[in-house]
């Protein structure tokens, strides 16, 4: 009973009060005692006599208006097209009409609770009083769009009106048209001239037929039109559905290309790369082009579909085939030049925590630029442990002595026309400076890792080659062809020796002829092994922090090293990347992944011997590198966290690449 009633029939029964106070007054004042009581008894007995018919009334209404509510019941909702159920407060289904029986679920559901209907249902979308929730759930093969609504309700009860409306039809129609959608594909031979050359020239034609064979084979397995526009490059278009599948088989046309032999000893790779954008062809073609150039930049032999800000990734099963000619570098050592000469001064920056490579290569680009006469310098706030010794060493040389400017310094004299050379890297978030990139007008990158989604693209000169053992090696031949007879004093071609040495591990890992000609370079110019050997020695805790963290290795999956650097060194990074190259040197390890820890972040570093690519498992954790050194950072994450993330990392790589 509402408050509304009840202060209704309280008003009533005081009239009827006061009414009753003055006919008695009356009654005995007017006609005595006898006659009043008679008076009031028969007032009383009217009262009560509309009281009870009042009553009569009140049943025979509510009785009609329950039957009409039943046949409206009966005839509106029982009968109706649309399935409806009703629920109480607690999700149990109370009723259903014949809709739902017939189209919905035939079977009996009453009492039952609705996650019997549907298992993902929360109770938290039960709508609150004036709301209405809705949502296409699937029942039985089909989709309905589900409306809930509070029907009935007073302060202690309250019912849901559930209803379904039939969407299966309509659901269907737009997932044709979207899996209708045409998008564009590049698709580039890496290494067709470098292939072509390990064969007799007689043989050539008939290799070069069997290459676009197997390509044009492959292709037409799906409902794709591909169409060759040069000697080692397609272009094709193909829609949502048929790319579906290609990714369901993970492209498996590289592998099909790596086991053509026709007497040639290099295998033959490809790269693809395909725009997933459904805005229009023009955009699906903008984004295949960036999809195909990361590809390329990461080494080649892998297919990348990008789709919005997102990459799918297959392949990269090689490692990078070295390109014997040095045509391209020849030419981007035109483009640097060029672009110093228009420059007013020059920044060098490179990524946090300075190893030998990338201040090696930093001392390179210092040469270039004097050789242009820019004024150059070398952005570094404080020398890590990686390149203490080199520092210390430049820093007995008057020359060198201004060569460094803080971070603080670069920022506010930065101009338009100072050109920012990037070194060995290529990701904003992994600059010593990031701000830099947001100042700067002209931007230069030089870095020898495999390109990652995250790069920085707005750059008037890019040179990312991930075959090339260094980034040193890279500026040793920019060197060679930006200036007539380039002199370098012992100290610089000291420093572009070690960054060769280091990432080459002595000369052991992805060295190819070029890099054997970029070191005698350097030796014509003075570079001395010996002095080089010393950069690299280090201290007695450093050495044994490093034997301790050895020692704790987990060996997982009976190939795999896991270790972790937990000390108060200023340098655990550089550490954990001398650990994991350490480990390497155990017989039966193929990859070493070693953490740096720093209170509740974490940098790893990984390293392998060729057969696993620690690159994408470094992607994974949202980092990168190339196959065989890489690296990631996690914040705010412990080290047991961290090594269960790792291992689901490598399950899913090695997943990838069954």
């Amino acid at each position: 009973m509402d408050t509304n009633k009840r202060l209704e029939r309280l008003i009533s029964f005081g009239l009827i009060l006061l009414a009753f106070f003055l006919i008695q007054v009356i009654s005995f004042k007017a006609w005595g005692l006898e006659v009043g009581f008679v008076t009031s008894v028969v007032f009383l007995g009217g009262i009560l006599y509309i009281n009870d018919s009042k009553r009569k009334i009140n049943v025979y209404s509510s009785d009609q208006n329950l039957e009409m509510i039943n046949f409206i019941k009966k005839d509106l909702f029982i009968e109706d097209k649309l399935p409806i159920i009703i629920l109480d407060k607690t999700g149990a289904i109370k009723w259903s009409n014949n809709a739902f029986i017939n189209n919905v679920k035939n079977e009996d559901l009453l009492g039952k609770n609705i996650r019997n209907l549907i298992p993902s249902f929360q109770f938290d979308e039960l709508p609150k009083r004036d709301e209405v929730f809705e949502k296409l759930v699937t029942i039985n093969e089909k989709t309905y769009e589900m409306a809930i609504n509070r029907i009935y309700e007073d302060s202690l009860y309250f019912n849901y009106g559930v209803y379904f409306l039939d969407k299966t039809e309509y659901v269907n129609c737009l997932k044709d048209l979207e899996e209708q959608k045409i998008v564009v594909g590049y698709m580039h031979i890496d290494n067709f001239d470098e292939v072509m050359q390990t064969i007799e020239e007689v043989r050539r034609p008939t290799l070069e037929a069997i290459i676009n064979k197997r390509i044009v084979n492959w292709f037409k397995d799906f409902d794709v039109v591909i169409t060759k526009y040069d000697k080692s490059k397609y272009i094709f278009l193909v829609t949502i559905k048929e790319l579906s599948i290609m990714d369901n088989k993970k492209f498996d046309l590289l592998d099909d290309l790596r086991n053509i032999k026709v007497g040639n000893t290099l295998p033959i790779t490809a790269s693809i790369g395909v725009g997933k954008n459904k805005v229009s062809l023009i955009n699906s073609q903008e984004d295949a082009m960036l999809a195909l150039e990361l590809a390329l930049g990461r080494g080649g032999d892998q297919a990348i579909i990008k789709n919005g800000d997102k990459y799918k990734f297959y392949g990269g099963k090689t490692k990078e085939v070295e390109r014997t000619t040095k045509v391209k570098s020849r030419i981007k050592a035109y483009e640097f030049k060029a672009i110093l000469s228009e420059a007013s001064n020059v920044y060098i920056v490179g990524h946090k925590n300075m190893d030998m490579d990338c201040l090696g290569a930093a001392i390179g680009v210092y040469r270039a630029s004097l050789l242009s006469d820019r004024k150059a310098n070398i952005v570094l706030d404080k020398p890590g442990i990686g390149i203490q010794s080199l520092y210390e060493r430049m820093m007995e040389f008057d020359e060198y002595k201004d060569i460094f400017i803080t971070k603080e310094t670069a920022l506010k004299e930065i101009t338009k026309d100072t050109l920012l050379v990037i070194v060995d890297v290529h990701r904003k978030s992994y600059l010593e400076v990031p701000e830099l990139v947001d100042k700067a007008e002209k931007i230069v990158i030089f870095d020898h890792h495999r390109k990652n989604t995250d790069f920085i693209d707005n750059a008037v000169l890019t040179y990312i080659e991930p075959y090339i053992s260094s980034t040193c090696e890279m500026i040793t031949e920019l060197l060679y062809y930006i200036g007539d007879k380039v002199k370098l004093t012992e100290l610089e071609a000291d420093a572009l020796l070690a960054g060769i040495t280091m990432d080459t591990k002595n000369f052991v890992s992805k060295t190819g002829v070029r890099t054997f000609e970029a070191a005698a370079f350097l030796r014509r110019a003075g570079a001395n092994s010996t002095r080089v050997r010393l950069l690299f020695q280090d201290d007695m805790e450093t050495y044994q922090i490093r034997a301790e963290s050895i020692k704790e290795a987990e060996l997982w999956q009976n190939n795999i090293a896991i270790s972790a650097v937990k000390s108060n060194h200023p340098n655990l990074n550089i550490i954990a990347a001398q650990v994991a190259d350490e480990l390497l040197n155990i017989k039966g390890i193929e990859a070493s992944f070693v953490f740096a820890v720093h209170s509740d972040n974490l940098i790893i570093s990984a390293r392998s011997l060729e057969s696993i690519n620690v690159q994408r498992i470094m992607e994974l954790m949202g980092g990168g590198g190339h196959r065989t050194i890489a690296g990631a950072q996690m914040e705010k994450t412990e080290f047991e966290a961290g090594k269960a993330k790792l291992k689901d990392s490598i399950k899913k790589y090695l997943e990838e690449i069954k």
